[in-house]
């Protein structure tokens, strides 16, 4: 029988798509305690715990345990506990210790009070701790563990000072290199794997609403590029891993040493297949590199969108969440840059920030869209992180900003039943948005872009603005504000999201469920898209959307859009994506309106002419059987690129065949 002393490890991840994520953090710990731990070879490590299962299952694996530490945050908290409960209770004598963002880094003491199964509980950079807790283990003297609150031999809770970071990272060696991987991908063979990685640590900025630069004291430390991140870069190839999310907090804050890996993944999938993809958070403040590094993961397929992140335009919030973000001209050139090489981007703005008000998000939302920005926007709902400057009591009574405790769903994830729900702190309100204020901004958000995001009426909002002279801004709010039946279908669609903005406020949870389509979570913008399309409810909302329309441009005083706007909602209408399409469209127009649109969306402007432009739709290539691979493939999958329309060629010269307006598609008779 082995006298070895017994390590479990957990750091439970949410699964997408039968995809899990290989758990970093312990990779680390291990692999960091195997040079630094004396007499290492006195532990045997389980395989670790990496995704959601059974309390009961998880306990049945951990029963044996001398050691079990978990590496916890929003996503697994609550579940981790649940886990840690029962093993102490069939385990009493199996230590206990808590890490990761969740655990309170000022309170780390009350933290241990408030959960008496614990242990220990650290807090900051895990490496220095976790070899420490092994050295000390069969001792039990954690006064000389740094970063860890502990109860003594009397049950007194005592709290350490934290302990210096890891000043250079390769004292830390690769937890692929090294193996630790090996055994859980071959003890487990039918997962497909997500690889978790990280080319630097840190963050030089101070962001409130985030903890990625807390502690770190502006200093960024970098990997060994030639002897680790290249053959780490292998080690994935290898290993088949399509899916790489890289955690730097500012990918590309080393222009040519960040690109040069770009092009080693870029390399290895053209010569192994493998990874099909990689993921990275772009550099805030360097328009260059960002350009540079992200048209090479386009141009190789590495990624599937870049996203330049905003948060917010409005220069008080920026002040009040300390944000440097990047400057407008910059994102303006990167905009045009990427959409000239046909490179799609996506931007984000978080809802619910201090001192944003409706009138600045609107006018954040039109400005991001006049500058070029017709893929999409995000528009993340603003939760609180622990350890966060933005997660004291003092800043939540110094903005008034409203909390609610909502159970966390993912984004089309599977509706199915969890043992242990995880919980997160959204806001749903502030001082500068209470209440019905930020129900009225949450709607926003799902207007827009349920009508120019998802494409549904993008053509005339931007021949409306382009051509006739309306504000974004006010055409939004027209459609907000705008008089509507009720029971119309767009008065439904606007009642609907202004009352999962109310529930919202409630603690109902950020997506709406749908059995019926892919039986997932939805975004009330998507899922209004498919009800109107498949309800057969179409044209009863384009009759609805432009008499808003018409009243917009009235009221701004354009003339001569009768005609127009009515075309170009017939072309809008023509091209939406749709099943069981597979004939070629043909109509003819009165005005180049594709050719507009298109000129306007490219950062190239092109005046409006009358004519006979001869449209044709070839509608064989993408062909969807069902509505429900319709609704995965175009509404889920096309979120970010905003591919919802068809393509079309466009001629002025008079057809051999004449055809009326408008065409003969049935569709529409």
């Amino acid at each position: 029988m082995s006298n070895k002393i017994k390590v479990g490890m957990v750091q439970i991840n949410n699964s997408f798509s039968g995809q899990n994520y290989l758990p970093l953090s312990l990779g680390f710990l291990y692999s960091y305690a195997s040079i630094h731990v004396p007499e290492f070879d006195r532990f045997e490590f389980l395989n670790p715990i990496y995704k959601r299962i059974k309390v009961q299952d998880a306990v049945r694996i951990l029963r044996g345990a001398d050691i079990v530490a978990f590496s916890t945050y929003v996503w697994n908290h609550k579940l981790s506990l649940a886990i840690a409960e029962e093993l102490k209770r069939v385990n009493p004598n199996c230590l206990i210790v808590f890490g990761g963002c969740h655990v309170p880094d000022n309170e780390t003491d009350k933290y241990l009070e408030s959960y008496e199964f614990i242990d220990i509980a650290a807090v900051g950079e895990g490496e220095k701790v976790f070899s420490s807790i092994l050295e000390n283990f069969s001792t039990k003297q954690w006064s000389l563990v740094p970063s860890i609150a502990y109860r003594d031999n009397n049950g007194t809770i005592k709290q350490q000072p934290q302990c210096e970071r890891i000043k250079d990272m390769n004292e830390i060696p690769s937890p692929f290199l090294e193996g630790y991987f090996d055994n859980l991908i071959k003890d487990n063979p039918e997962e497909k794997w997500i690889g978790l990685w990280e080319t630097n640590r840190g963050c030089p900025f101070a962001c409130t609403f985030c903890d990625w630069g807390v502690g770190f004291k502006s200093k960024v430390q970098k990997y060994d590029l030639e002897d680790r991140l290249y053959l780490e870069a292998d080690w994935f190839s290898h290993n088949k891993i399509e899916f790489i999310f890289c955690c730097d907090a500012n990918f590309g804050i080393y222009k040519d040493r960040d690109y040069s890996i770009v092009e080693r993944f870029a390399a290895n999938k053209e010569k192994y297949g493998y990874p099909h993809a990689l993921s990275v958070q772009n550099t805030k403040n360097n328009s260059e590199t960002s350009y540079e590094v992200q048209k090479l993961l386009s141009q190789t397929g590495l990624n599937k969108g870049v996203l330049i992140a905003f948060q917010s335009l409005h220069e008080p919030t920026l002040k009040a969440i300390k944000r440097n973000n990047i400057k407008l001209s910059h994102f303006f050139d990167l905009q045009k840059k990427f959409t000239q090489d046909k490179v799609v981007t996506f931007s984000d703005l978080i809802l619910g920030l201090p001192e944003e008000t409706y009138e600045s998000f609107l006018s954040g939302i039109s400005k991001l869209i006049e500058m070029g920005q017709h893929n999409r926007i995000q528009f993340n709902n603003l939760s609180i992180l622990p350890n966060t400057e933005m997660a004291s009591e003092e800043y939540i009574d110094k903005y008034g900003l409203k909390l609610t405790e909502s159970n966390i769903v993912n984004i089309h994830g599977t509706l199915e039943e969890s043992e242990i729900e995880e919980t997160q702190m959204m806001v749903v309100g502030t001082k500068s948005a209470p209440d019905e204020k930020w129900v009225k901004m949450r709607s926003l958000g799902y207007m827009v872009g349920f009508l120019h995001f998802n494409k549904i009426l993008q053509i005339p909002i931007v021949l409306s603005n382009a051509i006739f002279g309306v504000s974004y801004e006010k055409i939004f709010n027209g459609f907000l504000e705008g008089n509507m039946e009720s029971e119309s279908a767009l008065g439904t669609i606007r009642e609907e999201f202004f009352q999962h903005a109310r529930d919202m406020q409630q603690g109902a949870p950020e997506f709406v469920p749908s059995e019926k389509w892919l039986n997932v979570w939805w975004p009330p913008d998507e899922l209004s898209f498919i009800n109107i399309v498949t309800s057969g409810k179409l044209d009863e909302f384009y009759s609805d959307a432009k008499k808003i329309l018409f009243g917009i441009l009235e009221s701004h005083g354009a003339e001569g859009y009768e005609d127009v706007i009515n075309q170009a909602v017939h072309l809008n209408k023509s091209l939406i994506k749709l099943p069981n399409q597979s004939d070629k469209l043909d109509f003819v127009l009165k005005y180049n309106i594709w050719d507009v649109y298109n000129s306007i969306v490219s950062g190239l402007p092109l005046e409006l002419s009358e004519g006979a432009y001869n449209h044709s739709v070839d509608r064989s290539e993408d062909k969807w059987d069902s509505w429900e691979e319709w609704c995965q493939k175009v509404v889920w999958w096309g979120n970010k690129k905003g591919a919802y329309l068809y393509d079309c060629n466009v001629s002025d010269k008079t057809p051999e065949i004449e055809k009326e307006p408008f065409g003969n598609d049935a569709r529409y008779q």
